[in-house]
């Protein structure tokens, strides 16, 4: 009678399986100067989407209309793409073009 393909104990052989987990790739979120959205905008933004304390928003807005953008913050990909989602509705319903962008860390 032969052994059950599935069952390699059967066979006298034991098989072992290793899962190797892996932490999620990383996406920095950007955010991108313009002429339009005012200073306090982008501060709220930063607060309300971002939660950063407001001295932190402040000097990352100050970085963003002196660099032309600036790092908003390190997310998991669905995470940076709710937050760049979040910014840009935001903004339209404001009538700001404020943009954003994310990269792979």
């Amino acid at each position: 009678m032969a052994a059950d393909p599935k069952s390699k104990r059967a066979e006298g052989i034991e098989v072992k399986e290793r899962y190797e987990v892996k932490d999620p790739s990383l996406f920095r979120v950007f955010l991108i100067n313009d002429d339009y959205t005012t200073m306090d905008f982008v501060v709220h933004i930063l607060e309300n989407v971002f939660h950063k304390k407001p001295v932190e928003a402040t000097r990352i807005m100050l970085h963003v209309h002196k660099n032309g953008k600036g790092l908003a913050g390190v997310y998991s990909r669905e995470i940076a793409e709710t937050k760049m989602s979040a910014v840009h509705e935001l903004s339209r319903r404001r009538g700001f073009p404020l943009k954003c962008t994310m990269e792979k860390e």
